[in-house]
Protein backbone atom coordinates (compact mmCIF):
# COMPACT_ATOMS: atom_id res chain seq x y z
CA UNK A 1 0.00 0.00 0.00
CA UNK A 2 1.32 3.60 -0.52
CA UNK A 3 1.99 5.43 2.32
CA UNK A 4 -0.48 8.06 3.47
CA UNK A 5 0.60 11.63 3.00
CA UNK A 6 1.19 13.36 6.45
CA UNK A 7 -1.11 16.42 6.93
CA UNK A 8 2.10 18.65 6.80
CA UNK A 9 3.10 16.95 3.44
CA UNK A 10 -0.23 18.07 2.41
CA UNK A 11 0.35 21.05 3.38
CA UNK A 12 4.00 21.56 0.88
CA UNK A 13 6.28 19.98 3.72
CA UNK A 14 7.37 16.91 3.90
CA UNK A 15 10.13 16.13 6.60
CA UNK A 16 10.63 12.43 4.91
CA UNK A 17 11.81 13.44 1.98
CA UNK A 18 14.21 16.43 4.12
CA UNK A 19 15.83 13.52 6.32
CA UNK A 20 16.27 11.32 3.63
CA UNK A 21 18.10 14.40 1.89
CA UNK A 22 20.25 15.37 4.95
CA UNK A 23 21.75 11.58 4.90
CA UNK A 24 22.66 11.77 1.72
CA UNK A 25 24.59 14.80 1.74
CA UNK A 26 26.46 14.01 4.95
CA UNK A 27 29.36 12.23 3.04
CA UNK A 28 29.75 15.20 1.13
CA UNK A 29 29.87 17.95 4.01
CA UNK A 30 32.50 15.55 6.43
CA UNK A 31 34.69 16.28 3.61
CA UNK A 32 35.08 19.39 4.38
CA UNK A 33 36.27 18.71 8.10
CA UNK A 34 39.27 20.70 9.28
CA UNK A 35 41.16 19.55 12.49
CA UNK A 36 39.35 22.54 14.12
CA UNK A 37 35.98 20.61 13.86
CA UNK A 38 34.39 19.14 16.94
CA UNK A 39 31.04 18.04 16.12
CA UNK A 40 29.21 16.27 13.31
CA UNK A 41 26.64 17.33 11.23
CA UNK A 42 23.29 17.04 12.51
CA UNK A 43 23.97 18.40 16.07
CA UNK A 44 21.98 21.33 17.39
CA UNK A 45 24.85 23.65 16.72
CA UNK A 46 28.12 22.98 15.12
CA UNK A 47 31.71 22.67 17.67
CA UNK A 48 34.88 24.28 16.40
CA UNK A 49 37.90 24.81 18.82
CA UNK A 50 39.00 28.32 19.34
CA UNK A 51 41.91 29.51 17.12
CA UNK A 52 43.63 31.37 20.83
CA UNK A 53 43.91 34.46 22.06
CA UNK A 54 46.23 35.76 20.02
CA UNK A 55 43.86 35.32 17.43
CA UNK A 56 41.01 37.34 16.65
CA UNK A 57 37.43 35.36 14.77
CA UNK A 58 36.21 37.82 11.45
CA UNK A 59 32.96 36.94 10.64
CA UNK A 60 31.26 38.13 7.45
CA UNK A 61 27.22 36.95 5.55
CA UNK A 62 26.14 37.06 2.21
CA UNK A 63 24.11 36.08 -0.56
CA UNK A 64 24.10 35.12 -3.96
CA UNK A 65 21.57 37.27 -5.15
CA UNK A 66 19.36 37.13 -8.37
CA UNK A 67 22.43 34.90 -9.76
CA UNK A 68 20.09 32.16 -8.65
CA UNK A 69 17.35 33.26 -11.22
CA UNK A 70 20.03 32.30 -14.13
CA UNK A 71 20.41 28.99 -12.19
CA UNK A 72 17.04 28.10 -12.14
CA UNK A 73 16.71 29.13 -15.25
CA UNK A 74 19.37 26.43 -16.59
CA UNK A 75 18.46 24.16 -14.24
CA UNK A 76 22.16 23.63 -12.99
CA UNK A 77 22.71 24.49 -9.26
CA UNK A 78 26.07 23.20 -8.47
CA UNK A 79 27.84 26.02 -9.03
CA UNK A 80 26.25 28.60 -7.03
CA UNK A 81 27.21 27.16 -3.44
CA UNK A 82 30.90 27.97 -4.85
CA UNK A 83 30.14 31.09 -5.11
CA UNK A 84 28.81 31.77 -1.70
CA UNK A 85 32.02 30.18 0.06
CA UNK A 86 34.32 31.96 -2.40
CA UNK A 87 32.44 35.83 -1.78
CA UNK A 88 32.23 35.20 1.94
CA UNK A 89 36.20 33.96 1.98
CA UNK A 90 37.23 37.10 -0.18
CA UNK A 91 35.09 39.48 2.05
CA UNK A 92 36.83 38.09 5.17
CA UNK A 93 40.42 37.83 3.53
CA UNK A 94 40.85 42.04 3.20
CA UNK A 95 41.59 41.96 6.55
CA UNK A 96 44.43 39.34 6.18
CA UNK A 97 41.60 36.32 7.80
CA UNK A 98 41.56 32.94 6.27
CA UNK A 99 38.59 30.90 6.97
CA UNK A 100 37.44 28.71 10.00
CA UNK A 101 33.78 26.97 8.94
CA UNK A 102 30.65 28.33 7.17
CA UNK A 103 26.97 27.99 7.67
CA UNK A 104 24.67 28.38 5.00
CA UNK A 105 20.87 28.64 4.74
CA UNK A 106 18.90 27.23 2.14
CA UNK A 107 15.17 28.58 2.00
CA UNK A 108 12.46 26.95 -0.87
CA UNK A 109 9.10 26.96 -1.12
CA UNK A 110 9.24 22.60 -0.95
CA UNK A 111 13.01 20.70 -0.69
CA UNK A 112 14.17 19.31 -4.35
CA UNK A 113 16.46 16.65 -3.09
CA UNK A 114 18.82 16.97 -6.56
CA UNK A 115 18.79 20.60 -6.26
CA UNK A 116 19.40 20.60 -2.68
CA UNK A 117 22.16 18.07 -3.30
CA UNK A 118 23.88 19.75 -6.00
CA UNK A 119 24.11 22.96 -4.16
CA UNK A 120 25.47 21.26 -0.86
CA UNK A 121 28.07 19.65 -3.33
CA UNK A 122 28.99 22.89 -4.70
CA UNK A 123 29.67 24.70 -0.97
CA UNK A 124 31.29 21.22 -0.02
CA UNK A 125 34.04 21.70 -3.21
CA UNK A 126 34.57 25.67 -2.27
CA UNK A 127 34.96 24.56 1.52
CA UNK A 128 37.62 22.11 0.75
CA UNK A 129 39.10 24.31 -1.49
CA UNK A 130 39.14 26.82 0.84
CA UNK A 131 39.99 24.67 3.67
CA UNK A 132 37.13 25.88 5.83
CA UNK A 133 34.81 23.62 7.49
CA UNK A 134 30.89 23.17 6.43
CA UNK A 135 30.00 23.21 10.29
CA UNK A 136 26.24 23.44 9.88
CA UNK A 137 23.41 25.10 8.24
CA UNK A 138 19.42 25.29 7.92
CA UNK A 139 17.40 24.33 5.42
CA UNK A 140 13.94 25.42 5.72
CA UNK A 141 10.92 25.25 3.58
CA UNK A 142 8.39 27.78 3.65
CA UNK A 143 5.15 27.47 1.06
CA UNK A 144 3.58 30.31 -0.26
CA UNK A 145 6.77 32.82 0.83
CA UNK A 146 9.03 31.42 -2.12
CA UNK A 147 8.29 30.74 -5.76
CA UNK A 148 7.43 27.02 -6.74
CA UNK A 149 11.17 25.69 -7.87
CA UNK A 150 13.15 28.02 -6.83
CA UNK A 151 15.03 28.87 -3.66
CA UNK A 152 17.31 31.52 -1.30
CA UNK A 153 20.86 30.91 -0.82
CA UNK A 154 23.03 32.60 2.12
CA UNK A 155 25.52 32.15 4.62
CA UNK A 156 27.92 32.97 7.65
CA UNK A 157 31.90 32.61 7.16
CA UNK A 158 33.72 32.90 10.71
CA UNK A 159 37.80 32.92 9.64
CA UNK A 160 40.87 33.83 12.00
CA UNK A 161 44.00 36.28 11.76
CA UNK A 162 46.07 37.07 14.22
CA UNK A 163 45.65 40.49 16.14
CA UNK A 164 48.81 42.20 14.66
CA UNK A 165 48.53 40.85 11.09
CA UNK A 166 44.90 42.54 10.91
CA UNK A 167 44.93 44.39 7.72
CA UNK A 168 43.06 47.90 7.67
CA UNK A 169 44.41 50.09 4.89
CA UNK A 170 45.35 52.97 8.14
CA UNK A 171 48.49 52.54 6.55
CA UNK A 172 47.80 53.42 3.13
CA UNK A 173 49.86 56.33 1.78
CA UNK A 174 50.37 58.39 -1.41
CA UNK A 175 52.68 56.11 -3.69
CA UNK A 176 51.32 53.39 -2.65
CA UNK A 177 50.78 50.85 -6.19
CA UNK A 178 47.73 49.20 -6.60
CA UNK A 179 47.46 45.94 -8.15
CA UNK A 180 44.11 44.36 -9.50
CA UNK A 181 43.28 41.03 -9.71
CA UNK A 182 40.96 39.74 -12.47
CA UNK A 183 36.98 38.81 -12.47
CA UNK A 184 35.57 35.71 -13.74
CA UNK A 185 33.14 37.57 -15.12
CA UNK A 186 29.94 38.88 -12.61
CA UNK A 187 30.77 37.47 -10.21
CA UNK A 188 28.00 37.60 -7.43
CA UNK A 189 26.40 41.28 -8.31
CA UNK A 190 24.79 42.71 -10.45
CA UNK A 191 22.46 39.80 -11.84
CA UNK A 192 19.12 42.02 -11.92
CA UNK A 193 20.51 44.71 -14.47
CA UNK A 194 22.39 41.95 -16.28
CA UNK A 195 19.03 39.76 -16.63
CA UNK A 196 16.73 42.65 -17.25
CA UNK A 197 19.54 43.73 -20.33
CA UNK A 198 20.09 40.24 -21.58
CA UNK A 199 16.19 38.45 -21.08
CA UNK A 200 14.09 41.14 -21.36
CA UNK A 201 15.76 44.27 -23.52
CA UNK A 202 18.10 42.00 -25.56
CA UNK A 203 15.73 38.68 -25.88
CA UNK A 204 18.72 36.58 -25.72
CA UNK A 205 19.28 33.46 -24.49
CA UNK A 206 21.17 31.78 -22.05
CA UNK A 207 22.28 28.97 -25.21
CA UNK A 208 23.53 32.54 -27.40
CA UNK A 209 26.81 33.59 -27.53
CA UNK A 210 27.85 36.47 -25.63
CA UNK A 211 28.98 38.59 -28.79
CA UNK A 212 32.61 38.34 -29.80
CA UNK A 213 32.83 35.58 -27.90
CA UNK A 214 32.60 31.95 -28.10
CA UNK A 215 30.64 31.70 -24.70
CA UNK A 216 27.30 31.41 -23.91
CA UNK A 217 25.49 33.44 -21.87
CA UNK A 218 24.67 30.25 -19.24
CA UNK A 219 28.54 29.75 -19.04
CA UNK A 220 29.59 33.29 -18.70
CA UNK A 221 26.54 34.03 -15.99
CA UNK A 222 27.21 31.04 -14.49
CA UNK A 223 30.91 31.15 -13.82
CA UNK A 224 32.10 30.80 -10.70
CA UNK A 225 32.93 33.30 -8.66
CA UNK A 226 36.92 33.60 -8.02
CA UNK A 227 38.64 33.08 -4.59
CA UNK A 228 41.85 34.95 -4.29
CA UNK A 229 42.79 33.21 -0.69
CA UNK A 230 45.68 31.18 -2.21
CA UNK A 231 47.44 33.82 -3.84
CA UNK A 232 46.80 36.08 -1.58
CA UNK A 233 47.69 34.24 1.62
CA UNK A 234 51.33 33.37 -0.58
CA UNK A 235 51.68 37.12 -1.06
CA UNK A 236 51.30 38.05 2.42
CA UNK A 237 53.49 35.71 3.75
CA UNK A 238 56.44 37.40 1.69
CA UNK A 239 55.12 40.89 0.96
CA UNK A 240 53.50 43.98 3.66
CA UNK A 241 50.37 43.75 2.69
CA UNK A 242 48.67 47.96 3.21
CA UNK A 243 45.06 46.92 2.11
CA UNK A 244 42.75 45.08 -0.24
CA UNK A 245 39.60 45.51 -1.36
CA UNK A 246 36.89 43.09 -2.29
CA UNK A 247 35.22 44.29 -6.01
CA UNK A 248 31.33 42.87 -5.42
CA UNK A 249 28.35 45.73 -5.51
CA UNK A 250 29.30 49.09 -5.62
CA UNK A 251 32.38 48.12 -7.78
CA UNK A 252 35.84 50.02 -7.46
CA UNK A 253 33.84 53.15 -6.94
CA UNK A 254 32.10 52.85 -3.85
CA UNK A 255 34.46 48.89 -2.28
CA UNK A 256 37.90 50.74 -2.22
CA UNK A 257 37.12 54.40 -0.44
CA UNK A 258 35.58 51.39 2.48
CA UNK A 259 39.90 50.94 3.12
CA UNK A 260 40.86 54.06 2.21
CA UNK A 261 42.63 57.28 5.11
CA UNK A 262 40.56 60.09 4.78
CA UNK A 263 43.71 61.96 3.21
CA UNK A 264 44.54 60.01 0.05
CA UNK A 265 42.21 58.98 -3.14
CA UNK A 266 42.79 55.52 -5.17
CA UNK A 267 43.13 56.41 -8.70
CA UNK A 268 42.58 53.46 -11.21
CA UNK A 269 44.28 53.83 -15.06
CA UNK A 270 40.98 51.95 -16.84
CA UNK A 271 43.49 51.43 -19.97
CA UNK A 272 45.42 48.96 -18.04
CA UNK A 273 42.92 46.46 -18.17
CA UNK A 274 40.63 45.16 -21.21
CA UNK A 275 36.88 44.87 -19.83
CA UNK A 276 35.33 41.58 -20.39
CA UNK A 277 32.75 41.66 -23.24
CA UNK A 278 29.62 40.80 -21.29
CA UNK A 279 30.19 44.15 -19.35
CA UNK A 280 30.71 46.00 -22.98
CA UNK A 281 27.44 43.83 -24.33
CA UNK A 282 25.55 44.74 -21.19
CA UNK A 283 26.37 48.73 -21.24
CA UNK A 284 25.57 48.99 -25.29
CA UNK A 285 22.34 46.78 -25.21
CA UNK A 286 21.09 47.99 -21.99
CA UNK A 287 22.17 51.90 -23.31
CA UNK A 288 23.30 51.88 -19.46
CA UNK A 289 26.11 55.15 -18.26
CA UNK A 290 29.64 54.24 -18.81
CA UNK A 291 30.42 55.39 -15.11
CA UNK A 292 27.18 53.71 -14.10
CA UNK A 293 28.38 50.01 -14.90
CA UNK A 294 31.57 50.88 -12.36
CA UNK A 295 29.34 51.29 -9.71
CA UNK A 296 27.16 48.21 -10.47
CA UNK A 297 29.79 45.88 -11.76
CA UNK A 298 33.56 44.87 -11.23
CA UNK A 299 34.23 45.46 -14.79
CA UNK A 300 36.64 42.96 -14.72
CA UNK A 301 38.79 43.85 -11.43
CA UNK A 302 37.70 41.32 -8.71
CA UNK A 303 40.32 42.35 -5.64
CA UNK A 304 42.93 45.60 -5.30
CA UNK A 305 45.61 45.05 -3.16
CA UNK A 306 47.37 48.22 -1.97
CA UNK A 307 51.72 47.70 -1.90
CA UNK A 308 54.61 50.22 -1.43
CA UNK A 309 56.43 51.15 -4.84
CA UNK A 310 58.92 49.59 -3.74
CA UNK A 311 57.48 45.89 -3.20
CA UNK A 312 55.38 45.90 -6.21
CA UNK A 313 57.87 44.25 -8.77
CA UNK A 314 58.37 41.60 -5.88
CA UNK A 315 54.23 41.49 -5.39
CA UNK A 316 53.54 40.50 -9.20
CA UNK A 317 55.61 38.21 -9.26
CA UNK A 318 54.55 36.51 -6.29
CA UNK A 319 50.64 36.51 -7.74
CA UNK A 320 52.17 35.62 -11.16
CA UNK A 321 53.83 32.83 -9.90
CA UNK A 322 50.24 31.63 -8.27
CA UNK A 323 48.86 32.18 -11.48
CA UNK A 324 47.07 34.98 -10.24
CA UNK A 325 47.20 37.17 -13.46
CA UNK A 326 47.97 40.41 -11.48
CA UNK A 327 47.65 43.97 -13.14
CA UNK A 328 49.03 47.00 -12.11
CA UNK A 329 46.13 49.14 -12.38
CA UNK A 330 45.88 52.40 -10.26
CA UNK A 331 48.17 54.39 -7.66
CA UNK A 332 47.61 56.39 -4.35
CA UNK A 333 48.07 59.95 -4.67
CA UNK A 334 46.61 62.58 -2.20
CA UNK A 335 42.80 63.16 -1.91
CA UNK A 336 39.82 62.64 0.27
CA UNK A 337 39.62 59.35 0.83
CA UNK A 338 37.79 58.52 -2.77
CA UNK A 339 38.51 56.18 -5.65
CA UNK A 340 39.22 58.33 -9.08
CA UNK A 341 38.79 56.12 -12.58
CA UNK A 342 40.59 57.63 -15.69
CA UNK A 343 41.33 57.16 -19.02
Amino acid sequence: MAKKKSAYAQAGVDIDVMMDSLKRIKKNVKSTNTKGVVSEIGSFGGLFQSPGKESLLVASADGVGTKLKVAHMAGKHNTVGQCLINHCTNDILVQGAIPLFFLDYLGAAALEPKVFEAVVAGLSKACRENSCALLGGETAEMPGLYPKGEYDLVGTIVGQVEKKKVITGASIRKGDVLIGLPSTGLHTNGYSLARKVIFQKAKKKLSDLVPGTKTTFEKALLAVHKSYLKPVVALMSKIKVHGMAHITGGGLVDNVPRILPDNVDAVFDRSTWKTPALFEFIEEAGKVDHEEMYRVFNMGIGYVIFVRAKDADAAMEILKKEKARPKIIGRVEAGEGKSRLIN
